[in-house]
């Protein structure tokens, strides 16, 4: 019998069959990044791991690279958290690393070939508490060759490698708490909360010219990302060990990464049409709570510092601001049902008009 034949005496019901639709797997894996593996083989394997016949873990990212060489704190989002991810990526961040003084690589790290050295002067405790504290607050870092920023659609670190220099623009960060400690004669740890974008293998170059001398990171750990904690974390060993019903429940909120506590109750009405796109007008549910809470952020958005390559980004979000009146600005805040489920971000603003940015789809 031909193939044909064969479709045309099939029954109705097994034409129109479906396969069942996958679970969309959604939220946030805190992973112990091991030594020796990139952010994204990290990612790779995270997804891999929550995926099964009844499952898709397809579409997931990381909040912030490590270098290879870099272990500690690398939150993962699945699914409808990568909305969110940006949170996190904007976020605090705190290492602990150890620099070998007397020596440079071209990395900046033990990755790569060393290019220099140089006498390593005495030093003591005192010395390092000194030399910490110029490096304490806003300044400017050159970021490195050896890095996955790109110039012409091109990343740096692949322009290094062909032995290609290319000028780098210096970026604004801000150092918050920085503590070093002498390890031996050779060896100082340095433990770092610093604002995103900052290089600690630069600040570790930067350090050991202050002291007299040169220097490469030979470890580098991320003990922090904005809330979450390094101790909260899995090791990718760990997670694979466990069954799949036990991985999910290692998975946090889909908000989690979302660094806001004001919060908007919407109706069901209200869940419906803002998942069609559409404003709404919520003045009557602006409560006194969320009202400072609004007022509050304007403030700091307009007390903010608007200086530095950081913030050219948002300039003429800025600009706007500046001639838009008070009650008319809006800032961002939690969207959730009347059942206390989160279903996404909106904008609003004191004349309570409600803007929706980002909503889940689960």
């Amino acid at each position: 019998m031909s193939n044909a034949s064969t479709k045309a005496s099939m029954p109705a019901a097994a034409k129109t069959h479906k396969t069942p639709k996958k679970i969309k797997v959604s939220g946030v894996i805190l992973v112990d990044k091991p030594q020796g593996m990139t952010s994204q083989q990290v990612v790779s394997k995270v997804k891999y791991l929550f995926k099964s016949p009844n499952h898709d873990s397809k579409k997931a990212g990381h909040t912030g690279t490590l270098d290879p060489m870099a272990t500690g704190l690398l939150p993962i989002c699945l699914g409808e958290a990568t909305k969110f991810s940006h949170y996190q990526l904007d976020a605090d961040k705190t290492y602990q690393a150890t620099i070998l003084l007397g020596s440079q690589t071209d990395t900046g790290d033990a990755d790569g070939q060393i290019v220099a050295e140089k006498f390593i002067p005495q030093f003591d405790s005192k010395i390092l508490e000194n030399v910490a504290q110029q490096f304490l607050g806003a300044q400017q870092q050159i970021p490195p060759m050896y890095s996955a920023l790109k110039k012409d659609g091109k990343k740096l670190y692949e322009y290094a490698r062909a032995g290609i220099e290319i000028d780098r623009p210096s970026r604004d960060i801000i150092v918050k708490a920085i503590d070093l400690k002498a390890i031996d004669d050779h060896n100082i740890q340095l433990t770092v909360t610093c604002s995103k974008g900052t290089y600690v293998r630069v600040l570790a170059e930067d350090i050991a010219k202050v002291l007299g001398t040169l220097g490469h990171l030979t470890a580098l750990r991320r003990l922090q990302v904005g809330d979450f904690s390094v101790d909260s974390a899995i090791t990718l060993t760990d997670l694979e060990a466990l069954a799949f019903d036990k991985r999910l429940a290692h998975l946090l909120a889909v908000d989690a990464c979302i660094a806001l506590d004001a919060v908007l109750v919407l109706t069901a009405e209200q869940c419906a049409r803002v998942h069609m796109g559409q404003r709404l007008n919520v003045f009557e549910q602006l409560t006194e709570d969320l009202r400072n809470y609004i007022s509050t952020a304007i403030e700091q958005q307009q007390n903010s510092d608007e200086n530095g390559a950081a913030q050219q980004a948002i300039a003429s979000e800025k600009e706007a601001r500046k001639v838009a009146p008070l009650h008319e600005i809006a800032v961002d805040v939690r969207l959730i049902d009347e059942q206390g489920q989160f279903i996404g971000l909106g904008a609003v603003s004191l004349n309570g008009r409600l803007q929706p940015k980002k909503l889940i789809q689960l």
